[in-house]
């Protein structure tokens, strides 16, 4: 490979790499947004990146690297599994009600920083590009920066008025942000309204996929956290909850998993905010013994243990007695705990 060849795939790859990380960002950034001109600026551009991401792939590959393993993140990253990454990344504190118009506009602040980069990226490549006569990058380079740019300035445009935003709720003491708006409850309830149409025609396909997205660590307990700050009572796994008193409520927690411990915890801390339910959430709140545990039935954890695993056995035992107490999941740990 020619230098001039190798430098430009290197530069492209750097671009590429960019547009992987910003998709994600992207997606983490809507789903701390409520409803309006930005989220919607950062919606197109969401799908622009995508768009940027496949073009710059394809460049790759017609210079004979398109086995980018790259492409494979971008893959993730545009997909759904993506989208429930991004419930993971958005910070919980937000569900406790404050200081949403402050994290918005450090978001907005952080997106020019963003966008600043891919436009010198951009810039660096159309340049090398066209003092090498690859006539085709450069276009392609430059095609992408027009968007950049476009994107700078509309982020740009949104400065004050998110600033604005801050002053009424920091300064006047009328804040605005509402995580009900935002657009992970918006896909939340998306996601929801999908489950119960696949419930009512027979298909499982919505529940299967659901199911996959939480073997992802950290997911349940971010989409329980999501979903509670719009959920009502009756979308709790408690009964009644809304009648229970305290302690009635924390008898009942250690038999929930993650992501109802976290539900519930959202929706308290946005209604009544006891401090008797809160803590007790607080010391059941944990990692699985693997992602994806909780939605396991007792005849498949069994199956898992059935591997030989005196560690994970002795995860699952402590786990279970914290939390579910199931009897055929803990004599399943005993015997092969009896076995080692």
């Amino acid at each position: 490979m020619s230098q001039s060849k190798q430098k430009v795939v290197q530069y492209l790859n750097e671009a590429h790499a960019t547009e992987v990380g910003l998709t994600r960002v992207l997606q983490s950034q809507i789903a701390m947004t409520p409803r309006g001109s930005y989220r919607s600026g950062l919606e197109k551009h969401l799908n622009e990146t995508r768009d940027h991401a496949e073009r710059v792939q394809k460049r790759l590959s017609d210079l004979g690297f398109g086995n980018n393993p790259l492409q494979v993140a971008a893959g993730v990253a545009g997909g759904a599994v993506g989208q429930v990454l991004a419930f993971a990344k958005t910070p919980f504190d937000l569900v406790r009600g404050s200081g949403g118009e402050e994290k918005v506009l450090k978001n907005a602040k952080d997106a020019c920083a963003t966008e600043a980069l891919e436009i010198a990226t951009y810039t660096a490549l159309e340049r090398l590009a066209r003092s090498v006569n690859d006539a085709e990058t450069a276009d392609l380079a430059a095609s992408i920066l027009s968007d950049e740019q476009k994107m700078l300035d509309r982020v740009l445009g949104e400065i004050p008025k998110l600033t604005d935003a801050v002053v009424r709720a920091e300064v006047e003491g009328n804040p605005s942000y509402d995580i009900s708006k935002t657009g992970a409850a918006d896909a939340a309830r998306d996601a929801g309204k999908t489950a119960t149409k696949a419930t009512r025609s027979g298909t499982a396909k919505a529940k299967r996929t659901a199911r996959q997205a939480r073997k992802v660590p950290g997911v349940a307990q971010a989409e329980g956290q999501v979903k509670g700050a719009v959920a009502s009572e009756g979308d709790l796994a408690i009964a009644r909850f809304d009648k229970l008193t305290a302690d009635e409520i924390s008898g009942k927690l250690s038999e929930l998993s993650q992501i109802d411990l976290a539900k519930v915890d959202s929706y308290e801390r946005k209604n009544q905010n006891r401090s008797t339910i809160l803590t007790k959430i607080t010391s059941l709140r944990g990692d699985e013994p693997w992602a994806g545990y909780d939605e396991l039935s007792v005849a498949e954890v069994e199956s898992v243990l059935g591997e030989g695993d005196d560690e994970r056995a002795k995860e699952v035992r402590s786990y279970e007695r914290t939390h579910k107490n199931r009897a055929g999941v803990i004599k399943a740990t005993e015997r092969d705990l009896a076995k080692a």
